[in-house]
């Protein structure tokens, strides 16, 4: 009896891994949305000692998986992504604080590493374009919230970064997790009144494949 068992067991085990073989899909080209949550934070370009709190902001895009082989391949996305930091601190004895939020456009370009079907790790360089920028300063004494566009400020709107994370693949579904920051400084050409800071990003999205 237990023999029977051990043999059905086997035949099964076989038969789950010939089904999951057959529907891999490392091989084939994808196309997909996903959307989520980023939380950023910014640090001084020079190394200066600088003090901020990360904030929330929100992520989504599409991206496309181009196989190379089963194991690896490339992964382009678009990415509209919340950046920014948040502060905190006394002037003169009144409280405030202060919240930029900066939204950009990122277009990363990842090797991916698909050692399973269910786990891809992904690394690349991304290029980020600066859409918008809000600034929001509250205190006992005055309110500001100013929205700047930037056509005619000295501010790189153009930076190049890396980012690295790993998706976890389920059928159609995607969760996605990265981590990003900035090689060029946001400061032009030194002229800008714009402080040198350089984003550091995490995103956790979810997304679907087509």
């Amino acid at each position: 009896m237990k023999t029977r068992i051990t043999i059905t067991s086997l035949f099964l085990i076989l038969a789950i891994f010939v089904n999951a073989q057959e529907t891999d899909r490392r091989e084939e080209l994808t196309f997909g949305l996903k959307g989520g949550l980023s939380l950023s934070n910014v640090y001084d370009a020079e190394g200066e000692e600088f003090d901020a709190d990360s904030k929330l902001g929100f992520t989504g895009g599409a991206f496309i998986a181009i196989p190379i082989g089963i194991f690896l391949g490339v992964q382009p996305e678009v990415i509209v992504t919340q950046k920014g930091f948040k502060g905190s601190g006394s002037l003169l004895g009144n409280s405030y604080s202060f919240k930029r939020t900066t939204t950009f456009l990122d277009i990363p370009l990842l090797v991916s590493l698909k050692p399973s079907e269910f786990v891809t790790f992904l690394v690349g360089p991304q290029f980020s374009y600066l859409l918008n920028q809000r600034d929001e300063f509250d205190s006992d004494i005055i309110d500001l919230d100013q929205e700047e566009e930037f056509e005619n400020d000295n501010i790189r709107k153009n930076i190049l970064g890396i980012v690295g994370g790993i998706d976890i693949n389920v059928d159609h579904l995607i969760i996605s997790a990265r981590v990003g920051f900035d090689v060029t400084n946001n400061k032009g050409d030194g002229t800008s009144e714009t402080p040198r800071y350089k984003n550091l990003c995490t995103t956790l999205s979810i997304g679907y494949r087509f």
